[in-house]
């Protein structure tokens, strides 16, 4: 009988290694390495190849748009690029309790179309006492099967032929060509090798939920991300209402959209206007309170910044913020010292998105500056004005994208003012908005008080 071959595994990372170590050299973890049988290369023939393939000129291959599925969720059709392509594999991954699965039920109960859902972490009576309370009208073609064996769910697939298959979780499933237990890297790269095989073949969209590390990433091997043609972060903080649906990867679209969720009794319902709901109804005028235009892919956002400015009590001076790079932050207020003379050394910045919201773009800045100074001078800003603007680090306002996008979307909410960088290059067309144009730090702070 031929010796077996083995090989350790990272079960953060899924580096691999011809011998045990402490530490993953790729990740840095520290007992994270697991043995594992690897398995002889068989002489197969390649997946997914029904017929023999030649060489072809680019020029000559004929194109046609991809069919696709609407699903009742028009968050969800945004994010995937209009639907759910046929033969896609999704991945989808989240923090614990987020509503990863919860999303899914909903789209599963909602869609008239035969759903093979599978679950190794739930029994059917918690998921059909789960999707009672989700919703009244229920899938008569929804199909229930609660088995980790990777061999039984692709028997009853075939038999059931479902026109969507949804799978949660990954981590869950067990090959028996593998001699390893469940969520090891050989498991899942296994287990979805043949579950992408299949979706090809059969033309079958598959969602696959995946659990995540304390650092945020997909739990198993990085080549997971590569194999499968979508995969979806669904986030937001706990604490809050809102989850928010991005797409790291698309194949079939862009990966700049964001679909906008709030968590409810009734599971998660749709956010059709998220500015309405963000932006705080004030009975008073606040000082450190401004507004926000951003920009998630292209759907503009507002979004309520709220800042703190008191003296420091200890000597180290505290800069702390929540949904705003903490970094960025620092660096604005080193802008704010250095070119433009504001003393903020000695003083406790504190920095809050509110609504749980996270984001990078560079547009928040000069919202960022007006709730610093306003709440630094303690004069408040009156609630009809908002900011659209990039700070640079000699103090000058730089243009942001798509301006015109942001104009019209503070316009349509009511705002009577908003402030933008000079260098913009905005369209010779009327407005119902007053736009200020500005260049500099110091020009700002004598418009805005």
């Amino acid at each position: 009988m031929a010796k077996l071959k083995t090989a350790y595994f990272c079960q953060n990372c899924g580096s691999q290694y011809s011998q045990w170590m402490g530490q993953c050299k790729n990740c840095g973890e520290w007992n994270t390495l697991v043995e594992e049988v690897v398995e002889k290369p068989s002489h197969k023939t390649p997946p997914f190849s029904k017929t023999k393939q030649h060489v072809i000129n680019i020029i000559e291959v004929e194109t046609s748009e991809e069919p696709r599925i609407k699903t009742p969720s028009e968050e969800l059709n945004r994010v995937l690029g209009g639907g759910i392509v046929l033969g896609s594999v999704t991945l989808i991954g989240g923090e614990p309790g987020i509503g990863k699965s919860t999303l899914l039920l909903q789209l599963a109960l909602k869609m008239k179309k035969k759903v093979f859902y599978v679950s190794g972490e739930e029994s059917a009576s918690q998921i059909k006492m789960r999707a009672d309370r989700l919703t009244d009208v229920q899938n008569p073609n929804c199909f229930l099967f609660t088995e980790t064996s990777l061999e039984k769910i692709l028997h009853e697939a075939k038999k059931l032929e479902p026109d969507f298959i949804i799978i949660d979780s990954i981590q869950t499933l067990q090959s028996q060509l593998i001699e390893s237990s469940p969520g090891t890297v050989s498991q899942i790269r296994e287990c979805s090798n043949e579950i992408i095989k299949y979706a090809k073949e059969n033309s079958t969209p598959v969602f696959l939920v995946g659990h995540i590390t304390k650092d945020g990433q997909i739990a198993g091997p990085k080549v997971l991300e590569h194999m499968v043609d979508v995969v979806l972060n669904f986030d937001g903080d706990r604490n809050h209402l809102f989850r928010l649906l991005r797409a790291n990867k698309n194949r079939f679209g862009s990966t700049s959209e964001i679909g906008i969720y709030e968590m409810i009794s009734q599971g998660l319902k749709e956010i059709k206007n998220p500015s309405e709901i963000l932006i705080t109804k004030k009975f008073e005028e606040l000082s450190g309170n401004s507004v926000a235009v951003t920009l998630e892919g292209n759907r503009p956002m507002l979004l309520e910044i709220q800042a703190l400015v008191s003296t420091a009590v200890y000597g180290t001076p505290q800069r702390s913020s929540t949904g705003f790079d903490s970094k960025r932050l620092n660096m604005l207020l080193a802008v704010l010292e250095k070119r433009a003379g504001f003393q903020l050394g000695a003083k406790d910045v504190f920095l809050n998105i509110t609504g749980g919201i996270k984001t990078d773009d560079p547009a928040l800045d000069l919202a960022v500056i007006a709730s610093v100074l306003s709440s630094n001078e303690d004069i408040a800003i009156s609630e009809h004005f908002c900011f659209a603007g990039e700070i640079g680090l000699s103090g000058e306002i730089r243009p942001v994208a798509q301006i015109e996008q942001r104009i019209t979307e503070a316009e349509k909410l009511g705002y009577e003012k908003i402030f933008v960088s000079n260098l913009n290059k905005i369209p010779k067309r009327k407005f119902g908005i007053k736009i200020e144009e500005v260049s500099k730090i110091e020009d700002f702070h004598e418009r805005l008080f």
